[in-house]
């Protein structure tokens, strides 16, 4: 595809991520080209054009980028309590956008993007997510009819506290407006793949804890979990402990087998089939399968948002209703863990 065929793009919020990781992905995408760059601290902005080659276009008022004809997507990172606001000048304007997870800083901003999704058609908008794109939620799925009846699932996805880090020092982590800090922004990666295998929760039961001062929130969820299916399941959560080998699993069971999916880093991107059991006389088979150059960065999704934007419909997966449901369930395990644990039926948008 030449540069001429190209869909433009305008990046609007120029810090660490999108220096990472969106602005190499659209560069090395046959789809994008992107062309210019906004963000409030101008200087900001000015080193970040700087990286493209040739250096984009820099805007000195947010309105610019979705008044520029050439823009044909708007690739926006911000905090996400400024979702709502961005995705509305979209609308305005009539430019295509894509949105950070999670879809918004709490439930009712979530349920206006879902809203204004629905009733403007014309304008894509979706949610960056890319955890919904791995290789194996499909792997998963596939090997999930092999084991019977699913009956539960334990998902656990653990680690030290990063010093570190260096989104620690942003202020949006530091006074998250999202809500749960940390569980909504990390957390929703984890669901993003829990629910693309084994469909929505219903409702759960949830305790929550804040180990460290620096995550701004609670930071450790464990929760009991009841999916749409019937499927009852764990749900542990949070990189803020002391030493300890970072790790995550998601083991899901059924009557007739099992799968064991270890995608901790360095070690994992693998599972573990084994089927029979489900009478005495079944025959016991194990089968270790793994899952090579697996998509954990960004290039998938944004391969799928220009594969939809090419009439490839149904490449995207995380719609805003998608999103909406993500975040719903870290709503569901906040609000359980202030009421003592109690029931709470995940929210619909």
């Amino acid at each position: 595809m030449s540069e001429q065929q190209t869909t433009k793009v305008a990046i609007i919020g120029t810090g660490i991520f999108a220096t990472k990781s969106h602005l190499p992905s659209l560069t090395n995408s046959k789809y994008f080209t992107p062309i210019s760059c906004y963000n409030r601290t101008a200087s900001k902005a000015e080193e970040f054009a700087k990286k493209a080659d040739p250096p984009l276009k820099v805007y000195s008022d947010i309105d610019d980028a979705f008044k520029d004809p050439n823009v044909d997507l708007i690739d926006a990172l911000l905090p996400v309590q400024y979702n709502v606001e961005i995705v509305e000048k979209a609308i305005k304007y009539s430019k295509n956008i894509v949105i950070e997870k999670p879809i918004a800083a709490n439930l009712d901003q979530a349920r206006e993007i879902v809203k204004l999704s629905k009733e403007n058609p014309q304008v894509l908008i979706a949610v960056n997510e890319h955890w919904v794109y791995l290789k194996a939620v499909k792997e998963l799925k596939d090997a999930i009819k092999k084991i019977g009846k699913v009956v539960g699932f334990n998902y656990h996805s653990t680690g030290s506290f990063n010093f570190n880090n260096q989104y620690l020092t942003t202020t949006w982590r530091q006074n998250p407006q999202h809500i749960g800090g940390f569980l909504s922004d990390g957390g929703v990666h984890q669901l993003a793949l829990l629910t693309s295998v084994l469909g929505d929760v219903e409702s759960l039961n949830a305790r929550t804890v804040q180990v460290r001062p620096q995550s701004g929130d609670v930071d450790v969820v464990w929760a009991l979990c009841k999916m749409n299916s019937g499927i009852v399941g764990s749900f542990n959560y949070g990189s803020a402990f002391g030493n300890k080998k970072k790790n995550g699993y998601f083991e899901i069971l059924g009557d007739n087998g099992s799968i064991y999916y270890d995608f901790s880093p360095n070690t994992g991107d693998r599972f573990i089939l084994r089927t029979g059991g489900f009478t005495s006389d079944d025959e016991k088979n194990e089968v270790e399968i793994k899952i090579e150059n697996e998509n954990w960065g960004t290039a998938t999704e944004f391969e799928k948002l220009g594969e939809e934007l090419s009439g490839e419909k149904g490449s995207i997966i995380c719609w805003p209703e998608v999103a909406f449901h993500h975040l719903a369930i870290v709503d569901a395990m906040l609000k359980s863990a202030k009421d003592n644990a109690n029931t709470v039926s995940i929210e619909k948008p």
